[in-house]
């Protein structure tokens, strides 16, 4: 399993990370057992996949909680990453919810902390400030970000503060961060590590057609602006995505390929991409996912994919947060 450097830190991760938004249950994705992602993160440790992303919002606490307890006894193999909510940036606040991910992930510190989304409404430069402490006292070993544009990476980055990755939405369908965000990333030494590359199941060809995708799946600016969950105030590229999505299964069915391990491998051969996530709600989807990293795409069908998919960049625009229209992006 490859591995790559986060940042400029020493922290070295597989190029396929776990996510676990869904352990521990919730209403998004509904039950998870225990024993399932026991039998995941077991797994997963076995192959060399010992990346494991979760965040204190995640399920209100329980995925941190769940995952602490599926490393019971193998912790030292795994590299942790969770997530502190905006809000909660507040130095003393800051600091106490970082003790609370630690009791529930049963550790006594964690390699990667990212701040989720840009903060708003507290001290940038406390908020960092704090972080680095943190960092300095052996509570977590990386400073990071998720979320963050490239007004906010600047402001982030004035503070002093070491930032080693920035976690963004991005798969094929999902490509506006190639526009401003992944060359200041690359020019400050900062990964990045690409959630969504399946698009929730979009990408791996669950869905024929827009009609069979679930209404909450059906909130990003990829949808129109009438879908029951959406917010963005925006037309879609419902045509443009579907019609993306049927050329993907052609090239996957011509190369051979799950259409998923296409879509992960080519998240994978991106410039600046330290890691890409995914999830596993069980051992033969993991088994599935970690195939894409065994494969190794020619330039002329990265290319090739990067034509069809245009149509949806060009539609979607620079705007890289998918959930809300362009004046209102938290992604600045």
């Amino acid at each position: 399993m490859d591995r790559r450097k986060c940042g400029k830190s020493d922290i070295e991760i597989p190029v396929l990370g776990i996510g676990c938004w869904s352990y521990g249950g919730g209403d998004y994705w509904g039950e998870q057992t225990q024993r399932d992602v026991e039998e995941v993160v077991h797994a997963a440790l076995d192959q060399g996949l010992n990346y494991f992303d979760t965040a204190e919002g995640y399920n209100d606490g329980r995925s941190e909680e769940s995952l602490g307890k599926a490393l019971k006894g193998r912790r030292d193999q795994a590299i942790i990453s969770s997530k502190i909510s905006p809000n909660n940036t507040e130095p003393s606040v800051l600091r106490q919810h970082c003790e609370d991910s630690l009791r529930r992930l049963q550790t006594d510190y964690i390699d990667i902390y990212y701040v989720h989304w840009p903060i708003t409404e507290q001290s940038v430069q406390d908020a960092f400030a704090t972080l680095m402490d943190l960092r300095d006292e052996g509570k977590i070993r990386s400073v990071s970000i998720s979320n963050f544009g490239v007004e906010q990476m600047s402001e982030a980055l004035a503070t002093g503060a070491q930032i080693d990755l920035n976690q963004l939405c991005y798969n094929l369908l999902s490509r506006a961060i190639e526009i401003e965000i992944v060359p200041m990333c690359r020019e400050q030494e900062i990964g990045i590590v690409g959630y969504m590359p399946l698009f929730q199941g979009l990408l791996a060809g669950k869905y024929a057609c827009v009609d069979e995708v679930p209404e909450p799946r059906k909130r990003t600016r990829h949808f129109r602006q009438d879908r029951a969950q959406a917010r963005h105030g925006e037309s879609g590229a419902e045509e443009e995505t579907f019609a993306a999505i049927e050329g993907i299964r052609e090239i996957a069915l011509a190369e051979g390929l799950p259409m998923a391990q296409l879509s992960i491998a080519w998240a994978m051969a991106k410039p600046g991409v330290t890691c890409v996530l995914v999830g596993a709600r069980n051992r033969g989807q993991l088994a599935e996912n970690a195939g894409a990293a065994e494969v190794s795409l020619d330039p002329g069908l990265i290319a090739r994919l990067d034509e069809l998919t245009q149509p949806v960049l060009d539609k979607l625009g620079a705007n890289p947060d998918y959930w809300q229209g362009s004046g209102e992006s938290r992604i600045r």
